[in-house]
């Protein structure tokens, strides 16, 4: 506060000088009202940030290390938290880009890291495929696998036929589904499609045919 005083009274003391100097005073008074103007308008940016950023310490809405989805009045960005404060948020992208945010600015955070994940496989066979003998196949495997390292630490609850959920000209789609820790969701995806497509090249089981002039997606 004593600083701010001195500052003032400085101010005041070479204002004075000018004008007994004969230097006209009244620009100068009107450019500091400006600034006061701009300083004031930066200083409600700068509480609404520190505001916002105080009801996500508070209210535990994401930390660092978190993987999140944050909606801002601008954009959307997508990645991890590397780091917060009152005023911003620090999110390292998937790009490996660094984007600084102001707190006041966020509007709706997705928090992936959080309580749990779903992972969701959608698998096309052929129209011709029987789709109960896929479900009783899929269900085998997923009574195998359940135990197996690593999904029986990704794992909330065990993998799921939720039955056909499309039908194309081609192909019927059946969708698979679990419950997982939140930070596995994709590595549950891709770990349970890899080995879907194993077991149903074992067991036979037709995939739809590729259009013509489009080349066939290897196996992951």
């Amino acid at each position: 506060m004593s600083g701010i005083v001195v500052i003032v009274a400085w101010a005041v003391f070479l204002l004075t000088l000018l004008k007994d100097l004969g230097v006209d005073i009244r620009p100068i008074l009107a450019s500091a009202g400006i600034v006061g103007i701009a300083l004031g308008f930066g200083a409600q940016s700068l509480v609404r940030d520190m505001i916002a950023g105080l009801f996500i310490f508070v209210e535990g809405q994401f930390d660092v290390g978190d993987i999140v989805d944050l909606t801002t009045t601008s954009a959307a960005v997508s990645g991890t938290i590397e780091s917060l404060s009152l005023r911003t948020t620090a999110v390292r992208q998937y790009d490996g880009s660094l984007s600084t945010i102001p707190n006041g600015l966020i509007e709706v955070t997705n928090n992936r890291t959080r309580g749990w994940g779903r992972a969701v496989v959608d698998i096309r066979v052929a129209l011709d495929e029987d789709s109960d003998r896929v479900r009783t196949v899929l269900e085998e495997l997923f009574e195998e696998i359940r135990e197996e390292a690593p999904l029986n630490e990704w794992l909330r609850q065990p993998p799921a036929v939720l039955g056909v959920t499309q039908l194309t000209d081609t192909a019927q789609v059946i969708r698979v589904a679990a419950e997982t820790m939140p930070s596995h969701r994709i590595d549950t995806e891709r770990l349970l499609r890899a080995r879907i497509v194993a077991r149903m090249a074992e067991r036979g089981i037709k995939s739809p045919p590729v259009p013509s002039g489009i080349p066939p997606t290897p196996a992951p």
